[in-house]
C-alpha cells in the first residue's frame, strides 16, 4: 500500500491540496485520499470520516471481509470500486475521496465541491414569454435542464472523455425513437477523432465539428436555452452538452434556424410570421444597403431620383474620401464601438455609446469627415445585423457586408448582382451534418413550410423533416 501511496504523490507532482490522511478502524489502517479544493469538507466528514468514527467507537470486530464490508456499509450517494491506477486518478480529479484498505481494495466515494454557480437567466437569449431558467456550467444541472422537460424513457445520453489533459465530460443527447442513427453515429465519429490537450469550452468542440474550411455562416447552433434544446431533440436533432460550459451545441443547424427564436413558439402564429419577415428584411438590409448606397452614388447615379442625387451630393461636397473610404470608417468605428460595449462592465457600457454613437458621430459631421446620410446608412445596417442571437450570424453578416462593398465600388450594382449569386452559391454549398443548408426551401419540403418564414398555428405542424428523423410522423410540436 506504501508503494501506491508514493506513485499517487509523485503523479500529482506533490502538491499541498491533495491529501494523505491515514486512520485506524477497527484496528486496520486505511488511507484517505482526496483534493482539498475539488471536494466538499462537509461531505467528507458527514458521509466518511463520521462513519469511521463512529465504527471505532461501537469496538466491533473485524468483519471477515473488511473491504466487502466498508464497500456495502458506507452512507454515502454514489461509491465505486477502483478497477486500475487511471481510475484512481480520474477520480481524485473530478472530487471523490479514495479509501484504501489494501494494494488491491480501493473505492472511491464521490464528494464533490459545488464550483458553480447556481440556475440565472440567460444573458445572450433574452426570454420574453418563455421560462427564464438558463444553462450553467455544471454538466449534471445541464442535463436535469432538459430531463425535466422531456420526460421519456427515450431520451438516450452518451458521454465521451475529450481532452488528453483536461479529460472533460462530453455528453451526446439525443431521442432515441426519433433522431435517425446515421445522424448519432456520424456525430459520435467526430466527436471521438478531436484530439487536442483540453477542451475548456464547448466552442472548442463546436470550431473542430464544423472544419477547416472557411464557413462564414453557422452550421452548429450554440444555446443557453434549455426550452430550446428540447425543442431541438424532438425535432431529431442532437445536441452536445459540454462540462464546464454554459451553452449546449445543438446539431444539424439550417439557415432558417437562425431566423427563428424560441419564443416564437409562445406567441400568435400571426405575429411571429410578421417577426420573421421582419428579421429576413434586417438580414438584407444589413448585408445589401450600404453597397446599394455606394453602388448609385458612383456609378449607378441614374438609378436615384434627381432630387434625390443632388441632395447626397450635397451632403457629400465637404467629405474629402471616397464613398468606400467613408464607409469603411464609420463601419469600423461601430464595430470598435460594438466590442468596446461588450468588454466593459455594464455601468460603462451605456455610457461609451452614447459618447461614440451621439458626441462621435455629431462631431464627424460638423468636422466634415462623414456625411450624414453614411451615418445614416451605416447606423441602419449595423442595427439591423445585431437582431440575430448568434454571434457567428453577426460576423458573418459583417463579412458578406464588406465584401458587397468591394464589389459594388468596383462594379455598381452589377458588384452587387455578383455579390448575391456568390452568397447563394456559398449558401448552397453549405451542409450540416451531410443535410443541406438552405433547406427546407431547397430541397423544397411541403410539410416543413408551416414552420419555416410563415408560421401556422401549432396543430399544424404534424410533420418532421423527413432527413432528420426515423418517422416523419410526430404528435405535434
Amino acid at each position: 500500500m506504501d508503494k501506491l501511496i508514493q506513485k499517487i504523490k509523485k503523479d500529482v507532482g506533490k502538491s499541498d491540496e491533495f491529501i494523505f490522511r491515514e486512520m485506524k478502524v477497527l484496528g486496520k489502517t486505511i488511507t484517505l485520499v482526496y483534493n482539498e479544493v475539488l471536494t466538499s469538507s462537509e461531505d467528507i466528514n458527514f458521509f466518511v470520516l463520521n462513519y469511521l468514527v463512529d465504527l471505532n467507537l461501537e469496538s466491533k470486530e473485524i468483519p471477515s471481509s473488511f473491504y466487502h464490508y466498508f464497500l456495502s456499509s458506507i452512507p454515502a450517494h454514489h461509491v465505486k470500486e477502483m478497477k486500475n491506477y487511471t481510475d484512481i486518478i480520474d477520480s481524485i480529479y473530478n472530487g471523490y475521496t479514495i479509501i484504501i484498505t489494501s494494494e488491491n481494495e480501493i473505492f472511491g466515494v464521490e464528494t464533490k465541491a459545488s464550483l458553480d454557480r447556481g440556475i440565472n437567466e440567460a444573458n445572450n437569449e433574452q426570454s420574453v414569454f418563455g421560462p427564464k431558467d438558463a444553462f450553467t456550467e455544471n454538466f449534471n444541472k445541464n442535463l436535469g435542464l432538459v430531463r425535466k422537460r422531456i420526460k421519456s424513457k427515450h431520451l438516450w445520453l452518451k458521454e465521451l472523455k475529450i481532452g488528453k489533459e483536461t479529460k472533460t465530460k462530453v455528453g451526446l443527447l439525443y431521442m432515441e425513437n426519433i433522431a435517425e442513427k446515421e445522424n448519432v453515429k456520424e456525430v459520435q465519429k467526430k466527436l471521438q477523432e478531436i484530439n487536442i490537450d483540453g477542451i475548456i469550452d464547448s466552442g472548442y468542440i463546436k470550431e473542430r465539428m464544423q472544419g477547416e474550411n472557411p464557413k462564414f455562416f453557422p452550421t452548429i447552433l450554440a444555446t443557453e436555452r434549455p426550452d430550446q434544446v428540447s425543442m431541438a431533440l424532438l425535432e431529431g436533432k442532437i445536441a452536445i452538452i459540454v462540462d464546464n460550459s454554459p451553452y449546449v451545441l445543438i446539431v444539424p443547424c439550417f439557415l432558417i434556424d437562425l431566423f427563428h427564436t424560441t419564443d416564437d413558439y409562445y406567441q400568435k402564429p400571426i405575429n411571429v410570421t410578421f417577426i420573421r419577415i421582419i428579421r429576413l428584411l434586417a438580414f438584407l438590409i444589413a448585408i445589401f444597403i450600404p453597397a446599394f448606397y455606394i453602388a448609385v452614388t458612383t456609378h449607378n447615379q441614374d438609378a436615384l431620383s434627381l432630387d434625390l442625387l443632388i441632395n447626397f451630393a450635397a451632403q457629400r461636397d465637404t467629405v474629402p474620401f471616397p464613398a468606400l473610404i467613408e464607409a469603411l470608417l464609420m463601419s469600423i468605428t461601430f464595430e470598435i464601438l460594438r466590442e468596446s460595449d461588450t468588454r466593459m462592465p455594464s455601468s460603462m457600457g451605456t455610457a461609451v455609446s452614447i459618447l461614440g454613437g451621439l458626441v462621435l458621430g455629431d462631431a464627424a459631421v460638423n468636422a466634415g469627415i462623414v456625411s450624414p446620410i453614411m451615418i445614416i446608412v451605416v447606423a441602419i445596417s449595423a442595427i439591423s445585423g445585431l437582431l440575430f442571437t448568434s454571434i457567428e450570424m453577426i460576423s458573418a453578416i459583417r463579412w458578406w457586408r464588406f465584401i458587397l462593398l468591394f464589389l459594388a465600388t468596383i462594379l455598381g450594382i452589377y458588384g452587387i448582382f455578383l455579390g448575391s449569386i456568390f452568397l447563394i452559391i456559398h449558401l448552397a454549398s453549405l451542409k450540416s451534418l451531410g443535410k443541406p443548408y438552405l433547406a427546407p426551401f431547397a430541397p423544397f419540403i411541403k410539410e416543413e413550410q408551416k414552420d419555416a418564414l410563415i408560421k401556422t398555428s401549432n396543430k399544424g405542424i404534424s410533420f418532421r423533416n423527413p432527413y432528420l428523423t426515423k418517422t416523419n410522423k410526430i404528435r405535434g410540436r
